[in-house]
């Protein structure tokens, strides 16, 4: 069974994890699928969004521990082995990095619980919006592991070191309205009309130049190392180009002639 489903439509491409008997527990067929899957997705000039989101009740409940529970000793059920030596140990198209990596924009549509490896993809993609029954579940400590694709990193920059602290020594089980008012998701929808929001950003952001929106994204990562003089410089780099593009003429012209712009990433 494909474990990873893919559909573009009207430049937007639908992501789904695909495993909902098992709560879209994360396979080593699972991570394979979704890496190619958003790697095809960025590279696909019709593509302009990324919607990712789970098959049936759950975003993605973690790893998949009954693999893990009947694999060898020292071994990640299939995804690696913890005794692998740092030449062995390859993490570059996992797909925490290449979420990370990836120009296109993102948007997580949180279909219910999301929780260990399933939290930290969920807040690696750019926007989340949460249907009503969502959580999170910050569950780490509980088993004896760590955030160990993404979530140390990526946690005390949206929240601040102390709420992070917080949500993570504690391991508690956050609900939809409280990751709301943590930041952790930008809006919470009814259930029924998850997908559908989901959708409609995503095709408001499809709308928009795509070079430049790729170019804020990238510039927008970059500022979490650079200092503000460093990211402005980088920032007036990747202006230049951009004036020479179609897209630019077609956006101002459009704002002149007071109409909508047709951009064809060009």
């Amino acid at each position: 069974m494909t474990e990873v489903l893919y559909d573009v439509a009207d430049h937007i491409a639908t992501i789904t994890l695909n495993a909902p008997e098992r709560l879209n527990t994360i396979s080593s067929a699972m991570l394979e699928q979704l890496s190619e899957r958003l790697l095809k997705a960025d590279r696909d000039r019709e593509v302009r969004c990324i919607v990712l989101t789970g098959a049936g009740r759950a975003f993605c409940a973690g790893l998949d521990l009954t693999a893990q529970m009947s694999a060898p000793k020292g071994s990640l059920g299939g995804m690696g082995t913890l005794d692998a030596s740092p030449g062995e140990f390859d993490i570059r198209n996992a797909p925490p990095i290449v979420l990370h990596n990836i120009d296109t924009p993102t948007i997580c549509a949180l279909n219910g619980g999301a929780a260990g490896y399933g939290l930290d993809i969920a807040l690696g993609c750019d926007v989340r919006i949460a249907a009503t029954s969502a959580k999170l579940a910050p569950g780490f400590a509980k088993r004896g592991i760590v955030p160990e694709s993404g979530g140390t990193w990526l946690l005390p920059r949206m929240v601040g070191y102390a709420k992070a602290a917080e949500i993570a020594f504690t391991a508690r089980t956050l609900l939809a309205d409280e990751s709301l008012e943590l930041g952790l998701v930008n809006r919470v929808v009814a259930d029924a009309d998850l997908q559908a929001s989901a959708r409609e950003m995503a095709a408001e952001i499809a709308s928009n130049a795509p070079l430049a929106v790729r170019a804020i994204k990238r510039m927008m990562r970059a500022a979490e190392t650079e200092t503000f003089e460093q990211n402005v410089h980088h920032v007036f780099l990747q202006l230049l180009p951009l004036f020479r593009t179609d897209d630019f003429q077609e956006g101002v012209t459009a704002f002149m002639e007071k109409r909508t712009p047709n951009f064809t990433g060009r």
